[in-house]
């Protein structure tokens, strides 16, 4: 008995001192996990940080945001004096998306993001880590937040500023300065709009003299598309709420110009009339499409007593979307070869009459509207979106004289769990680097492989798309 216990003694020595070894060099298991091949970080929930840590993975999944992240923060790493990149938001947005998007060196399977709500508390943005918030709102104070940051960085180029002033193209605007030219306009790195930014368009006709007012533009950072009205039989898509998005409407009692002109010209003596009043047809459209378009879907209605409802009805998505329809263009004569592109698409696509977007006949009036959600598959083709096999583009559907000039590609797609008051944010997520569509659930510290149907059939928040050109249309400014 003795002898044994002596055995005993010694496996059990051995057995602590094999566990020593192993926490001296690889630290404590449970505290340091290795991430898995083909897999991504997750992040760690800080206590209610859901609606963060969804939003920055599907952030992370467009390679144009990140590259721009990577221009706007240069000028930072040229600066002289003690760094101060934790006061910038865009040096801390910029390392978690990298880290993310597995461009950084890291082996870690979770990562800390609260160095974000640092940064914006210093920006003044007050983000509780313990209290509820919407995905959706934390991207517009991202987005206005790195406005607000390009807006704080001078226009010209400081004296002092030896390095910048040694670039050739410094050097020519100075000279240009100095030999009566204009002064040297804004640098383009700060000048350039974030790839979320887009312009749309408000166009007003009168009724009864078909004239037309100016156009007028406003700023989106993402377009926030209501639900319409389901009809019992017919599934809801993502073309009927861009549909309904842009129908025209009519406004009622509105002074045309035009009309008080003719009105008076009928007039003799001078005599003073007043202002004709009449009714304008109003529609908007898309005037500038953004690089990365995030899509909103209000989910927020109001029953009869006043109370917040969410709707939970799917909204059928595509992995392909085409903005054509969408894009305002200015009026003018159309090319024989326009007019042959505009018919044949015209012909192939519902909802298209006169070269306008028409609601889809299922479109009916929407609900009540105002995004505030708390956190805690196949579709059919239609008009704008086309499903394609894994692996191929989609360019190959349309033929030559109506390729889709404006082509989007899914990137990532928010899902929010629970109902208005309290819930949960996952995200559906491109895999970094992976051919063909390779997708990923990720609910904070969990990530695991999906599957497109499974992403084609999740109740989408928000939907991240990234414009994709064909090799017969390249990239033009001049479209825009």
């Amino acid at each position: 008995r003795p002898r044994a216990m002596r055995s005993w003694g010694v496996l059990g020595g051995a057995a602590a001192a094999l566990a020593a070894g192993i926490y001296v060099l690889w630290g404590p298991i449970s505290g340091r996990r290795r991430r898995r091949r083909g897999l991504v970080p997750g992040l760690l929930n800080l206590g209610n940080t859901c609606f963060m840590n969804s939003l920055l993975q599907g952030l992370s999944s467009c390679p144009s945001f990140i590259r721009w992240l990577e221009e706007f923060t240069a000028q930072y790493r040229t600066e002289q004096g003690p760094p101060r990149e934790h006061q910038y938001l865009s040096v801390t947005l910029l390392q978690l998306l990298r880290a993310l998007s597995c461009q950084e060196v890291t082996e870690d399977d979770v990562l800390d993001a609260s160095c974000l709500l640092e940064v914006l508390r210093v920006n003044r943005w007050q983000i509780s880590s313990f209290e509820e918030q919407d995905a959706h709102e934390l991207f517009h104070v991202l987005t206005s937040s790195l406005e607000d940051e390009r807006d704080r960085q001078p226009r010209v180029t400081h004296l002092f500023d030896v390095h910048s002033l040694e670039q050739p193209e410094i050097i020519q605007k100075q000279i240009s300065c100095r030999t009566r030219g204009s002064l040297p306009p804004v640098s383009n790195h700060w000048k350039s709009q974030h790839p979320f930014h887009g312009r749309l368009t408000s166009n007003m006709v009168c009724k009864h003299c078909e004239h037309q007012s100016p156009v007028r533009f406003d700023t989106f950072d993402s377009l926030s598309l209501s639900i319409p009205a389901a009809v019992w039989g017919r599934p809801m898509t993502l073309d009927h709420c861009l549909h309904h998005f842009i129908s025209s409407e009519s406004v009622k009692d509105v002074v045309c110009d035009n009309c008080t002109k003719i009105q008076a010209e009928g007039i003799l003596n001078g005599q003073g009339i007043e202002n004709q009043r009449t009714t304008f047809v109003k529609q908007l459209k898309l005037g500038k499409l953004p690089q990365c378009l995030c899509i909103h879907l209000q989910r927020l209605s109001w029953s009869n007593q006043g109370t917040p409802l969410k709707r939970h009805e799917h909204v059928q998505f595509n992995e392909f979307l085409v903005m054509d329809i969408y894009k305002y263009r200015v009026p003018g004569p159309k090319s024989s070869q326009e007019q042959l592109s505009q018919k044949n698409f015209e012909e192939t696509t519902p909802g298209i009459k006169d070269g306008r977007a028409g609601k889809p006949s299922d479109a009916e009036q929407p609900a009540g509207t105002k995004p505030l959600f708390m956190n805690g598959a196949s579709s059919s083709s239609s008009s704008s979106s086309f499903l394609m096999s894994p692996g191929t583009f989609p360019l190959a559907a349309f033929p030559e004289c109506r390729a889709p000039l404006y082509l989007y590609r899914l990137m990532a797609v928010v899902v929010h769990h629970g109902d208005m008051h309290s819930g949960h944010f996952v995200t559906f997520r491109r895999a970094p680097g992976a051919r063909g569509a390779q997708w990923l659930w990720i609910s904070d510290e969990s990530v695991r492989r999906a599957s497109l149907h499974e992403v084609l059939a999740a109740s989408a928040y928000l939907l991240f798309y990234e414009r994709v050109h064909g090799r017969a249309q390249p990239p033009s400014p001049a479209r825009d």
